[in-house]
């Protein structure tokens, strides 16, 4: 979503999206799913009907972006303004890992790796802190996709496999 003026706006339109795709894929009414989570903590749709679904929402600049998973599955996603940032190669070292900074050709390759990292760590349910290699293998079992955004954003969403079907 674009042109958001402030974040309380932005939060409040997202989740207004989510809810009205929600109620078109479950065919209840969006006053049968309330979404949950606090600060911290990955979202999720809770359903009149007891389902359960795995949300994640990120806000940068004028952008909002947000992704569902229906089939039980754990899902990230995350978007970054390509922006100035000065010392990007502190930050991608600290948070991205040595091996990761090493390969980084610029601000625009340091905010797809800041994206995929944020989209992975949130499809964990982890919250952002610096690198640590006992997370690589952790992070590694998310499969990544990049979003198309706008001009000046770079986006990432990371999807778990989803659990097996009870029989």
């Amino acid at each position: 979503m674009r042109g958001q003026p402030d974040r309380a706006t932005a939060r409040r339109t997202i989740r207004a999206a989510l809810l009205a795709a929600l109620a078109e894929a479950s065919g209840l009414s969006s006053s049968s799913i309330r979404l949950c989570g606090a600060p911290g903590v990955a979202p999720w749709a809770l359903l009149d009907d007891g389902r359960r679904f795995a949300l994640s929402i990120s806000h940068d600049g004028d952008l909002s972006v947000a992704a569902l998973r229906l089939d039980g599955g754990a899902v990230g996603i995350d978007v970054m303004q390509v922006a100035d940032v000065p010392d990007w190669q502190a930050v991608a070292r600290d948070y991205l890992g040595p091996a990761a900074a090493a390969t980084l050709a610029g601000v625009p390759a340091f905010a797809r790796a800041w994206s995929e990292r944020e989209a992975r760590l949130k499809c964990r349910g982890l919250a952002l802190a610096e690198w640590g290699a006992c997370d690589e293998s952790l992070l590694a079992a998310c499969a990544c996709l990049s979003l198309v955004l706008p001009d000046g954003y770079m986006g990432t969403v990371a999807v778990l496999p989803a659990p097996c079907p009870q029989r």
